[in-house]
């Protein structure tokens, strides 16, 4: 359904009947630089124009249809007033964007065939020879000698087609996946080619004809970044290795072509309202109504999820936007619609967005989530005139210099000025921009739960994470030159040191068994006493001292029926309120140390208590 602002109608009504009689003058503009935020582009581009005495209206036309029409601004240098701007959808020059592309895949299904014909071609000239070489004849002497000739002539020819057949499969293999390459962005830019373009209009009046220099900016849609990070760990005792980088996109209609790129931490579609309380009234339960709660938490418990989107008519839909809601952390569906994206225990649901598509929300239930996607076709119906009476200001130019990133941290936004210049084409696919390297001092230890998991995990511990100005990312591991797996860098939390697991050590070996013979159960009186004993041992089988962290647990009590003792803790931290009791050890290469964990537990002898 078509939604229209009335006021801003009227203008545009207004505005149209007193421009009849004025002359419109297309610009043609360049984009020069481009803000990209978490969600959403400011574009920034520049023109050069003569003006004519009197009132004229200068056209930027060929613009994303995504504009934002109240982030609009001109800035206008020269001698003469502007008068008004105005933004609309031009449906009468739609560019069709995939004409190249398609002539492209024609190319290449040209050039398939072609090898596929001289496959054939080949395999006929194989059959020949099969065909021809049995050779007989009456003088002995003779048919050794033709034979001795047809097997050389038979085994060079033969050669040469197996070498010319391999050859052709693997021209035949690069071009198809060329081809794949081609189809993928097709499918890319086939939602937006047959849209609208957008159009800013600039009413001007001069007292004489002069030049002038404009500077347009909006914000757009349908782009954005993510963070990623590479985390290298050579050994535990060299600092750790952290390359940022970010993962570009756009499909905003509109290629961006050697610009100038800010990445911003920024996020222009969010509330920037700050928060304000209600009065809290206080009264009896029976004047309350109470809303209902779910106590299911999406996303506990899930470190990871990955699915397919399709559209509707089943169809895989590459290049879709996929982000945990309320972090920066993000992936894309690849050819087959395909995605997987780390998540971190607190998340509650994954947001999926792409031009043409309504956006989706899901929440993380489980670790595989599927998703159709709906087309919208009420996106690009709103029509909205903007006033403006200013006169030109003007904006210094900055010189290149050479490629570098720059962070810049302001009041509420870190900015990324990537200096030199990357051209980024309207079709969705991720251009990765490396942000900074960092070597940070990190210190190590070893952690491991034995009670839910007789594994070692390698954790390097940050300090003083905060002066990186790093956000919610994938984070890529690797320690001792080998990939160890994803995780997610949580620069979320409060504490000073961020914590980041490096994997699994296998070179530690961890066994924690029950002991029965300590383990036992007496009556006392009315009540009946259970007894627990568990052995953990841990062995370092590498070539150097670690310090491990380790944490088992007691049970605590939840009523004042039952009582819970801790008998023998091996020199462990017990903690009262939950249960938890932790160790610090260290082990020599070669070494290995027993922890003891004893408890009881006392209750009433007609009751039942579960234990381990």
């Amino acid at each position: 359904m078509k939604k229209f602002l009335f006021l801003p109608f009227l203008l545009l009504a207004a505005l149209t009947c007193g421009a009849q009689n004025v002359a419109e003058k297309k610009v043609a503009s360049e984009i020069k630089s481009v803000t990209v935020f978490l969600n959403g582009a400011q574009i920034n581009r520049e023109a050069a124009s003569s003006i004519s005495a009197g009132t004229s209206v200068v056209s930027f036309d060929k613009l994303s249809p995504f504009i934002d029409e109240k982030s609009i601004q001109v800035q206008a240098e020269g001698d003469f007033t502007v008068l008004s701007v105005m933004h609309s959808l031009d449906y009468l020059n739609k560019e069709k964007r995939n004409d190249s592309l398609q002539n492209a895949l024609k190319t290449v299904n040209t050039e398939v065939a072609s090898k596929n014909a001289r496959l054939e071609v080949l395999n006929e000239k194989e059959s020949l020879l099969d065909k021809n070489k049995d050779l007989s004849g009456d003088n002995n002497a003779a048919n050794l000698t033709q034979l001795k000739q047809a097997i050389d002539f038979y085994d060079r020819e033969l050669t040469a087609i197996k070498e010319d057949f391999q050859q052709t499969q693997k021209e035949i293999e690069m071009l198809l996946k060329q081809k794949a390459l081609l189809e993928k962005e097709l499918a890319n830019v086939s939602a937006i080619q047959d849209l609208p373009s957008g159009k800013i209009s600039v009413k001007i009046e001069s007292d004489r004809s002069t030049s002038a220099n404009f500077k347009v900016s909006y914000v757009v849609k349908n782009a954005g970044w993510y963070p990623n990070y590479d985390l290298r760990a050579k050994n535990t005792s060299d600092p750790v290795q952290l390359k940022y980088k970010a993962n570009v996109y756009q499909n905003t209609g509109n290629d961006w072509n050697n610009v100038k790129l800010k990445l911003s931490s920024g996020n222009p579609n969010q509330n920037g309202t700050a928060p304000e309380m209600e009065t809290w009234y206080l009264n009896y339960p029976r004047n309350t109504i109470y809303a209902a709660q779910s106590r299911f938490i999406p996303g506990r418990n899930i470190s990871s999820v990955s699915g397919t989107v399709i559209d509707e008519y089943g169809d895989p839909v590459p290049g879709v936007n996929v982000m945990v809601k309320g972090t920066t952390i993000g992936a894309s569906t690849d050819f087959d619609g395909k995605y997987e994206i780390s998540v971190p225990s607190r998340s509650q649901f994954l947001v999926f967005s792409f031009v043409g598509f309504k956006t989706e929300e899901r929440p993380i239930i489980n670790e595989h989530i599927n998703v159709v996607m709906t087309e919208d076709a009420n996106s690009l119906d709103e029509v909205v005139l903007i006033g403006y009476g200013v006169k030109g200001a003007r904006v210094e130019k900055s010189p290149s210099r050479e490629i570098k990133t720059t962070a810049v941290e302001t009041n509420t936004t870190v900015e990324f000025e990537v200096e030199k210049p990357y051209s980024i084409p309207s079709n969705g696919e991720k251009l990765t921009v490396n942000l900074a390297d960092y070597e940070i001092d990190a210190s190590y230890e070893y952690y491991t739960v034995p009670k839910l998991e007789e594994k070692a995990y390698l954790i390097a511990k940050i300090t003083n994470w905060q002066d990186y100005n790093l956000l919610e990312g994938e984070t890529s591991l690797f320690y001792e030159n080998t990939y160890v797996g994803k995780t997610v860098l949580d620069a979320g939390m409060l504490s000073d040191t961020l914590s980041v697991s490096l994997g699994q050590d296998s070179n530690i070996s961890i066994d924690r068994e029950k002991i029965d013979q300590f383990s036992s159960k007496k009556f006392i009186g009315s009540n009946k006493v259970d007894s627990r004993e568990f052995s953990i041992n841990i062995r370092n089988r590498k070539s150097e001292a670690v310090t491990i962290h380790v944490s088992d647990q007691v049970p605590v009590a939840a009523i004042s029926a039952i009582e819970v003792k801790a008998l023998e803790l091996s020199g462990g931290k017990l903690n009262e309120k939950t249960g938890e009791v932790n160790w610090v050890i260290r082990l020599d290469p070669g070494t290995q140390k027993e922890l003891k964990l004893q408890y009881e537990v006392k209750y009433p002898k007609s009751e039942r208590v579960q234990l381990e």
